[in-house]
């Protein structure tokens, strides 16, 4: 039987996603904790693997286990072997042709930048905390120059595995609510760390280092060390992953915001 669940988790004391010995990861800590409900070794697959202190409110994983247990036994049985910064909030059965990973047709994420010139002792690890004030108008403006099919490779991590670097930006919106800017950006896929590099060329423009003609230029150029760098993980969130209809996949997780 193959199952879909839910997830939700807070990064920030986590070594990424992705199960590595002698780190804690929430997929570690998934697998640990539905083994023990299932009662059998579980492995999980997710929608997108998070780096070291990215959060999700609506991460999609599935499993495979012959194990029956009912809706509340899965998700109470396993937040119950879950520490409180990983909570799973739904699950789903699923036709054997669902894969939490490759039926996904988009994923959405959401950036949020703390621009305020004192640091909030709270939100320090749940946003990007910029003290100069940004021009949100110039940064929509570049923003809109990444629409479309493109070329990434200026915008993916050196260590990136994909196969290839084109991918497509349906949505990518900046809006301001305060002192807080937030950029939402919607893709069929997205490069090893391409939303923080994305997050952090907005940055520089809202900065003023750069003019949103900087931003062709770096399509063009395919050269990652030209893009300068990340914006921080904290600020980073994976709020829903999109599934054709045919696999009936509950609605994406909340959308954090601030102020």
């Amino acid at each position: 039987m193959r199952l879909a669940l839910g997830v939700e988790y807070d990064g920030s004391d986590f070594f990424g996603w992705q199960r590595q010995v002698g780190q804690r990861t929430v997929q570690g800590s998934l697998e640990k904790a539905l083994s023990k409900v299932a009662n059998q070794e579980i492995v999980v697959v997710c929608a997108g693997r998070t780096d070291t202190g990215v959060h999700a409110t609506g991460q999609v994983i599935h499993i495979d286990t012959d194990a029956v247990r009912n809706s509340k036994g899965w998700i109470h049985g396993t937040n119950s072997n879950l520490s409180g910064d990983v909570r799973v909030h739904w699950v789903a059965e699923m036709d054997d042709d669902f894969h939490a990973r490759f039926s996904a047709r988009r994923r959405h994420y959401r950036y949020i930048i703390h621009n305020q010139a004192t640091a909030s002792a709270l939100l320090r690890k749940r946003t990007c905390r910029e003290y100069a004030r940004l021009d949100d108008a110039r940064m929509k403006q570049a923003a809109a120059c990444l629409l479309g099919e493109h070329d990434f490779t200026s915008f993916r991590a050196a260590a990136c595995q994909a196969s290839s670097p084109v991918r497509t930006v349906y949505r990518l919106a900046v809006t301001r609510s305060g002192d807080f800017v937030y950029i939402d950006v919607v893709a069929n896929a997205f490069l090893h760390h391409m939303v923080r590099c994305l997050a952090g060329v907005l940055l520089a423009i809202g900065r003023g280092e750069h003019s949103s003609d900087w931003i062709p230029e770096l399509i063009a150029a395919r050269d990652r060390t030209l893009a300068g760098v990340n914006a921080p993980a904290a600020g980073l969130y994976l709020v829903r992953v999109e599934y054709p209809d045919r696999f009936n996949v509950p609605p994406g997780g909340w959308m954090p915001v601030f102020g």
